[in-house]
């Protein structure tokens, strides 16, 4: 799904800026789909052009004008009609996981405190979503995201838990041997070994 679809999407649940899009993608998509304002901006002066949104301007106290869009009727076929292609798989982009796959080549203290790290921040998404999910307004689909996301984050912290000494030794191993050996130490990212 493209920045386009989702704004058109985000609309429905009522007028809003680009501002008030981007803080609601902040909030229970968080945890799937990523849209800064340099791609929010230039999807609705398409979707504008389209004809698929309308823009008007809401006056603001000692601020500029506020640009507010607007679904039309033809914004949300178009929404529906994207819905309607089946979903491609889901793509994973992960620096962590990158950094994993070569963990031997690091310090074995850095790759601690990396995995410290995703798991202070996996716990902190658990507890956004968690607190969402007593949101008794929330609609079904918008429960079922947020239950597939605490399913997701909650069993990829448990696999961190359970398994991080897999690469934490592999790193230690390594080092020991660098050091045995008289090997060029691996550059830590904290500038220590």
């Amino acid at each position: 799904m493209d920045v386009q679809t989702l704004c058109l999407g985000v609309l429905t649940m009522g007028d809003a800026s680009g501002y008030e899009i981007k803080k609601i993608l902040e909030g229970p998509f968080r945890h799937f789909y990523d849209a800064s304002f340099g791609s929010i901006y230039p999807a609705l002066n398409k979707l504008q052009t389209s004809g698929l949104v309308t823009c008007n301007y809401a006056a603001q106290d000692k601020r500029p004008d506020k640009k507010v869009y607007s679904l039309t009727v033809d914004g949300r076929l178009e929404l529906v009609s994207e819905l309607r292609d089946p979903p491609g798989a889901d793509r994973v982009r992960s620096e962590f996981l990158a950094t994993m796959m070569f963990a031997e080549l690091l310090p074995a203290n850095y790759i601690a405190s990396v995995i410290d790290d995703r798991e202070r921040r996996l716990r902190e998404t658990i507890a956004h979503l968690e607190e969402a999910e007593r949101d008794e307004d929330m609609s079904p689909g918008k429960s079922f995201v947020n239950g597939y996301g605490l399913a997701v984050y909650r069993a990829a912290l448990a696999y961190m838990e359970e398994n991080r000494h897999l690469v934490e030794s592999e790193a230690l191993l390594a080092q020991v041997e660098r050091d045995r050996t008289g090997a060029p130490a691996a550059v830590a990212a904290n500038g220590d070994d």
